[in-house]
């Protein structure tokens, strides 16, 4: 997944994708909803997602929740502890994951072996720094419809890139109260959001999976313009 993450963004030499496969890496399975590493946590390892979905998040007083991102297989969310030592928020998983830990060692040895390698990785974390700054403008000027929309088109572009969706259909199998964490919403205003993009015939939401039955209408009701993904070699 790895390979198939860092190979979307640029490509990958045979001796690169053989250097990242020969990565130590420690997998394990864990539940839904539990933290893979916490605020304020010094790791020697980062967690690659291998299956499932995982959230950043940092929790606020009387134990209110705000999510900063979703991640997806191939994704590294605390690739920031290789030079950060300390956690300033948590991560933890929102499915059933599989997770794999990579020392920090063998990380800083492969960047530093493969310059390449390195370079598209810090290209990730800087477009990480870009969606979050998407999703402030989604929290503090977009309606409670289009930020919904917006996030439903991210997820999307992120998947597809992967090989993960297709025909615009996905797995979600995020809980209306993840989505309110995620924008500051209610569970009753998520809920009525999602009725009035089911009634526009916009998607449909059943099983936990997502279709997106209009893709031109809802990227223009959410304003969703993919720039901010710098898809690299792959169109969103």
């Amino acid at each position: 997944m790895l390979i198939r993450k860092l190979g979307s963004i640029a490509r990958l030499s045979d001796e690169e994708q053989q250097a990242i496969a020969c990565l130590p890496i420690a997998v394990r399975p864990l539940p839904a909803a539990q933290d893979i590493v916490r605020e304020g946590d010094r790791p020697s390892q980062c967690c690659l997602i291998l299956d499932g979905w995982v959230c950043r998040y940092q929790l606020l007083g009387e134990g209110k929740r705000q999510i900063f991102s979703f991640h997806i297989p191939g994704d590294i969310p605390d690739l920031q502890s290789l030079h950060l030592p300390v956690m300033d928020h948590s991560v933890s998983t929102v499915t059933k994951a599989t997770v794999g830990f990579i020392p920090h060692e063998a990380m800083l040895e492969l960047t530093a072996t493969y310059p390449g390698i390195a370079a598209i990785l810090w290209r990730d974390t800087l477009v990480d720094g870009a969606i979050f700054r998407e999703w402030m403008v989604g929290m503090g000027r977009r309606t409670a419809t289009q930020a919904i929309a917006h996030l439903f088109c991210e997820m999307y572009a992120k998947l597809e890139a992967v090989g993960l969706a297709t025909n615009h259909r996905y797995k979600l199998p995020v809980t209306q109260a993840d989505l309110g964490d995620a924008l500051g919403l209610s569970n009753v205003h998520v809920n009525r959001v999602l009725r009035e993009l089911r009634e526009r015939n916009l998607i449909t939401l059943q099983g936990g999976w997502l279709e997106i039955l209009n893709w031109a209408e809802l990227t223009k009701l959410s304003e969703f313009d993919p720039m901010y993904l710098h898809m690299g070699r792959r169109a969103a």
